[in-house]
């Protein structure tokens, strides 16, 4: 009978038992208040006070913090703050809009203004932290960083752009049997491929917004072309200075010369004494003589003169300077 007894007292112990964790069970589990925030609500947070929570379910420190979170959230109505957590491996986006770098990471959110929490994480010291408004000796994340800003948002798009080759890479190593450098190969030419495409697309764009002036289009043969032509033409207009110097300086020289040979004629003329007189046929030679050289002068200038009307005529055949007669 004492058996009998003992069983029975032991088996109502197990209902008991049974009982008391089938009722704490769902208490238990109804205690954590942690809202799960992905990319398609995340922007609730810019209204009201928050504490958000970025973790990854790999992370161990992730994982010690879970518990006293739940705990903590269970205080939220009496803190009058939104307890909230993010999975940075579903909601790649939102971990490059916060720019979270090292897990677990925590923000304090107030009417869209982004404070990172960098204290310990028991839970005495979180609910200290909020009670005390500790987070208004915290500097705000700047303008240029803040998680609703433009910039941001490009940024949480490249995440995205990463975790989606991460995913691809994946598939090919996995589904396909391809190799790391198969994969990288493909990765390397679609880059490639990619930057044509969008620089061709930059450049019909701005040609389009600010097309250049008719005049200004001009093959490479062409203004090739326009600087040979141009070049020819200096060396042309230096040749033909050069030629007219010397035209000057030669006949500079002839009319010197024939100054002194009138002078030293008319000296002959009147040089002497009345009785001596000089005979016609030598004053014939004598004037003469001096109409030889200029005529010779007259020549070398009228050839030069045709010279230089026929080289005009054709400017690709360059000007030879003419020599001085012996």
């Amino acid at each position: 009978m004492q058996r009998n007894k003992a069983a029975t007292w032991a088996a109502m112990t197990l209902a008991a038992c049974c009982c008391l964790l089938a009722l704490i069970g769902p208490a238990s589990a109804a205690k954590s208040q942690v809202i799960e925030l992905d990319e398609a609500n995340w922007d609730r947070m810019l209204t009201e006070e928050w504490l958000v929570e970025f973790y990854a379910p790999w992370c161990p420190a992730c994982k010690n913090l879970a518990p006293i979170w739940d705990d903590l959230s269970t205080w939220s109505d009496d803190l009058s703050i939104k307890i909230a957590k993010v999975d940075v491996t579903t909601s790649p986006g939102l971990s490059g809009r916060f720019f979270v770098t090292a897990l677990p990471t925590i923000f304090h959110v107030l009417n869209g203004e982004f404070r990172q929490y960098k204290g310990s994480r028991d839970l005495n010291t979180l609910m200290t932290f909020i009670e005390e408004k500790k987070w208004q000796a915290l500097e705000p994340v700047s303008a240029w960083s803040k998680p609703d800003s433009l910039q941001m948002s490009l940024v949480s798009q490249f995440f995205k752009l990463s975790n989606f080759l991460k995913e691809v890479n994946v598939m090919l190593s996995k589904e396909y049997g391809l190799p790391p450098w198969g994969s990288y190969a493909l990765f390397a030419v679609g880059t490639i491929l990619l930057g044509a495409i969008l620089g061709l697309i930059l450049v019909c764009v701005i040609d389009f917004m600010f097309p250049p002036k008719s005049a200004q289009r001009k093959s490479f043969s062409e203004h090739k072309r326009s600087l040979n032509n141009e070049k020819e033409t200096e060396d042309l207009k230096g040749d033909e200075l050069e030629d007219e110097d010397e035209n000057r300086e030669e006949t500079g020289g002839v009319q010197d010369e024939e100054e002194e040979a009138d002078e030293t004629s008319d000296g002959e003329k009147y040089s002497g004494s009345d009785s001596e007189e000089v005979p016609e046929s030598e004053r014939k030679k004598e004037d003469a003589e001096p109409e030889k050289p200029a005529k010779k002068e007259e020549a070398e200038e009228e050839e030069e003169v045709t010279k230089k009307k026929e080289s005009a005529g054709s400017p690709d055949v360059r000007k030879r300077r003419t020599r001085k007669a012996d």
